[in-house]
Parts: structure tokens; C-alpha cells; sequence
């Protein structure tokens, strides 16, 4: 399916000009590290109070409580961007998250109540910066606006490629970051690191010469469509298929602490989920290289097969090369169904709201994270292990469900004649 923008962007933009140009090369490590303390912060939290309050289930009750925080924040920071610009909102969300990290890194040791403890962690997560749906936001405005229309589709794809892939790096380095300084340092380290990189890096990504500037009352009422457009069911599908991947991630980070917990090590669950992040980073940069044909619509049940079918090992594995094997075979879905889900979402935003729907789906990720540790939290310390490892399959299973749902949504739209027609770029999506 061919998916135009219903106000698509006039080709006025110089021949010679690229990608690269316009953001310079500082930009890609600056946006990378940024991003870091985000994927630190959900096991990190797990990993202090584990270690700091002696429960598991506390842990991932704690990193539910960051997921609330986020879920009932973050999409409001990605619309304070679209309306105030992206360099005030970030540079107030950077400070204050810092300050709350180190706050709770400290409440987790001290004899405060576990209220406290819940506050301090929705607080921390309602003041996460989102910097990588901010990322995403920028790179797509860059292309839609500054890059010669017969570029766009092609560069675009690369972007949401590389974003995605940006993100399954972090995603990997995030729990192995945690995992070292947590056995070598202390459980309190990777959360007063996650708070020393937010106030550096945050501050010097909101600063940076992309930041999306400010509009004026009128540029607003001009470019801006109404909210309600946001509750499109082609646009909520997508975030429910991103809040799977959420749900898979934290019933898959939790019930392997659980695992390594009953062997004695579990500081080292970090290190080890980094077999799967390995494989996902690999194959969300290939999927840049997929042909056309094979469209969105298809990778995404293609895509959440593997997931499926890793998770269905992982019920058979009893030891660590086991564990290890399951986690390298759902890596082959995870990454590329992370590039699909982002794609169908930067196709799908109505015009003047890409940073709050690349908000919405960084925070339904994580909101799926947060609350997928909760329960198998829950689930290991009254079932045991073996039916936390369980959840993770039913997180796959969910999105395959979902990846059937848009199936059928696309197939409406193509019917009708028309596609989630809100892209600010052109997309040869489907």
C-alpha cells in the first residue's frame, strides 16, 4: 500500500543536501547515549530493591510504578515538545529526573516506608526526558521537510532502521551497564550513573542544533490536527502491538532475575538477556534491507512468529546454554518487529503530532516493561520460576494477536482505498 501524507510536503529542498548535513556527526553518539539512562532505568530500579529491600516481587512492583509514571507522563512531555519545542521540555524533564534518581537510589537503603519507595519510582519515571521518541520526531521532520521527495521513502526507512536498531543497542548495553556496575560497585551505582548520564547527555541532546523549536500560536493552528485524530484504531493497534513488546521485555528481564536468583547470581540476569538484545540489534539493521514487497503489514506476524517460537523453547530450558539458545532465537524477531511497530507508527502520526506519537509508543513500551515485571514478579515468588518463565510466552502470543488485528485493519484500509493516510513523509509502507 502507498501511504502519502493528506498534505504532503512540498519538494523545495536543495539536491545536495543529506541527512548527515543537517544533523552533523555528533549528533548519532550524542542521541545514542542519551538514551541509555532510559533503558537503564527498569531493571535498574529491579536490581536495587531486589538487592536493597530482598524481594523480588517488591522489584518489580517498584519498576510497574516507573512504567505508571511514564504511562501517565510521558505522553504529555511528547505533546509539551510538539507545542513549546523540544529543547525547554527536555532540559526541565533532565534535571528533575536526575534529581529523583539519585533521591530514590538512596530511599531504596533507608529505613523509609514502601510508600516512599512506589513514590519515589512513579516519580522517576513521569520525569523520563523520552529522548529517543524525541530523536525519532527530529530525523523524521529532517527528512519530510529537508530531503529531496524521491529521497524520502528510502532515507526514512533507513531511519526508523537505525532508531530501532539505536534502541536494541541500548536495550542491550542498559542491562549489562546494570548488570557491572551492580556487581562490581554496588545495586545503588547503576541508578546514580543512570542520573549522572541524564543530567550530561540529556541536557546536551536538548541543547543541540535540531532541537525542535517552538511554534507560534499560529504555526500551531496551522500544522497542528486535532487530537482526537491520535485515536485512530490503526494508529492504537500500533501502540498495543509496542505495549506487547513492553509486556515481553519485562516478563522476559524478570523471570530470567528470578532464574539467575535461584542459582545465586541474580545481579548477573543483565548480562545474560544481552544474548538476545546481541542477535535483535543485528537483525533490526537488516531490516533496511528487506525487499519492498515484503510489506509492513506481513513482517509484523512474521516477525512475532519468532518471537513465539523462542518463547516456546524457553518453557523446555533448564539451564543457562538453554536459556541462552531460547533468548538468541526470540532476538531474531524482537529487534525487526521494534522496526516494523516504529514504522507503521511515524506512517500513521497525524500531521503536527510526531512527537507525541513517538512519545506514545516510547512510553507504551516501557509501560508494557513496568508492568510485565510487576506480575511475574508476583508470579515467581508465589509459582516459582518455572511459571514466571511462562509469561513471556504469552507476551509473544499477544503480539502475534495484534500483528492479526492490524492485518485485518490494513486490509480495511486498502479496501476502502485508503491507508493511514496522516504521514508527514511519503512511505511505500505496505
Amino acid at each position: 500500500m502507498h501511504q502519502t501524507s493528506e498534505h504532503p510536503v512540498p519538494d523545495t529542498s536543495p539536491r545536495g543536501v543529506t541527512l548527515l548535513s543537517r544533523t552533523g556527526k555528533l549528533y548519532y553518539p550524542l542521541a545514542l547515549v542519551s538514551r541509555l539512562p532510559f533503558a537503564m532505568m527498569v531493571i535498574g530500579v529491579l536490581t536495587l530493591v531486589v538487592s536493597a529491600r530482598g524481594s523480588v516481587e517488591l522489584g518489580g512492583l517498584n519498576s510497574a510504578m516507573v512504567g505508571l509514571g511514564v504511562a501517565c507522563v510521558g505522553p504529555l512531555i511528547g505533546a509539551a515538545a510538539d507545542r513549546y519545542g523540544q529543547r525547554p521540555t527536555l532540559l526541565i524533564a533532565a534535571i528533575a529526573n536526575s534529581a529523583l534518581l539519585g533521591a530514590l537510589a538512596w530511599i531504596a537503603f533507608s529505613p523509609l516506608s514502601t510508600w516512599v519507595l512506589f513514590l519515589g519510582s512513579f516519580l522517576a519515571g513521569a520525569t523520563v526526558p523520552q529522548t529517543s521518541p524525541m530523536s525519532r520526531s527530529r530525523l523524521v521532520a529532517i527528512v519530510a521537510h529537508d530531503l529531496p521527495a524521491q529521497r524520502r521513502p528510502r532515507v526514512l526507512s533507513n531511519v526508523l532502521a537505525y532508531e530501532s536498531a539505536a534502541d536494541e543497542v541500548i536495550f542491550v548495553f542498559g542491562p549489562v551497564i546494570v548488570g557491572v556496575l551492580a556487581t562490581t560497585i554496588g545495586a545503588w551505582a547503576p541508578i546514580v550513573g543512570a542520573a549522572v548520564l541524564t543530567l550530561l547527555f540529556v541536557t546536551a541532546f536538548a541543547l543541540h542544533r535540531t532541537s525542535a523549536p517552538a511554534q507560534s500560536p499560529e504555526q500551531r493552528a496551522a500544522v497542528l490536527v486535532p487530537a482526537s485524530e491520535l485515536a485512530r484504531p490503526a494508529l492504537l493497534v500500533t501502540v498495543f502491538g509496542i505495549v506487547t513488546v513492553g509486556l515481553f521485555f519485562g516478563s522476559m528481564l524478570t523471570s530470567l532475575t528470578s532464574f539467575m536468583q535461584d542459582r545465586g547470581d541474580p545481579e548477573s540476569a543483565g548480562l545474560i538477556y544481552g544474548a538476545m538484545g546481541v542477535g535483535s540489534a543485528i537483525f533490526a539493521i537488516g531490516v533496511a534491507a528487506l525487499p519492498p514487497r515484503f510489506s509492513l503489514r506481513a513482517r509484523w506476524p512474521v516477525f512475532a512468529v519468532c518471537i513465539v517460537a523462542g518463547a516456546v523453547l524457553l518453557q523446555w530450558s533448564h539451564d543457562v546454554p538453554s536459556i541462552l539458545l531460547s533468548l538468541a532465537i526470540m532476538g531474531i524477531g524482537v529487534g525487526p518487529l521494534l522496526v516494523t511497530l516504529y514504522s507503521f507508527g511515524a506512517a500513521r502520526s497525524p500531521i503536527g503530532r510526531s512527537a507525541t506519537v513517538m512519545t506514545m509508543l516510547g512510553s507504551g513500551l516501557m509501560v508494557g516493561q513496568s508492568a510485565a515485571a510487576a506480575l511475574t514478579g508476583v508470579v515467581a515468588t508465589d509459582l516459582g520460576t518455572r511459571a514466571a518463565l511462562v509469561l513471556p510466552l504469552a507476551a509473544a502470543v499477544l503480539a502475534l494477536a495484534a500483528g492479526a488485528i492490524n492485518w485485518w485493519l490494513s486490509g480495511a484500509d486498502d479496501r476502502a482505498g485508503h491507508g493511514p493516510n496522516t504521514a508527514p513523509v511519503t512511505l511505500d509502507a505496505e
